[in-house]
């Protein structure tokens, strides 16, 4: 059983306890249905799937990818929708219908050179919960399964898909000692 005390994002300053505060954050992992999501799947009559995507969190993540960090989307649901979110918001690092998605958290920190300790990921469910073991932080939205919760470092205050995404990247650049306000200014 974990010991680990959950925080919200508004208690930013208690993090500096957490267990890998020594390294940077270079990498964010995060899953889409469920974080970049509410998670409910939208089908019409001809099998036609929409998501919807908050531009909040669309707004974090330029920021985060202004501050220097690789960003990496591990879902394992295929969606055309995901795709073209990634491509507006210039995420390069899309992997979908992913089954094993540990597995594919450390190819890719392989391939990118990044250590687990150096990963920031963002997981809603069971499987996303060993990438978060993995991680040198971990968070998850309010709205989470509870093995989410259960394994996450930081249990955000927003829900996925309105907001999450956002805190999440507040978080891993308070961890860098970067202020999220003053990017892309």
């Amino acid at each position: 059983m974990s010991t680990k005390r959950k925080r919200s994002v508004s208690q930013k300053s208690q993090i500096t306890n957490h267990k890998s505060k020594r390294s940077p954050i270079r990498l964010l992992v995060l899953d889409v249905d469920g974080c970049l999501t509410d998670g409910r799947l939208y089908i019409d009559d001809r099998g036609r799937e929409l998501k919807v995507f908050d531009t909040k969190d669309g707004h974090g993540l330029r920021k985060a990818a202004a501050a220097g960090l690789a960003i990496v989307w591990i879902s394992g649901r295929k969606s055309p929708a995901t795709l073209v979110r990634a491509r507006d918001l210039g995420v390069r690092h899309v992997y979908q219908g992913v089954r094993n998605k540990r597995a594919r958290y450390e190819a890719v920190c392989k391939r990118l050179r990044v250590a687990p300790e150096e990963t920031a990921v963002l997981g809603d469910d069971e499987p996303d919960v060993e990438m978060m073991r993995s991680a040198g932080l971990s968070a998850c939205p309010s709205d989470a399964a509870p093995a989410a919760k259960k394994s996450a470092d930081v249990v955000l205050e927003s829900p996925g898909g309105r907001g999450a995404v956002r805190e999440f990247v507040e978080l891993a650049l308070a961890r860098n000692g970067r202020s999220f306000e003053l990017l892309l200014r």
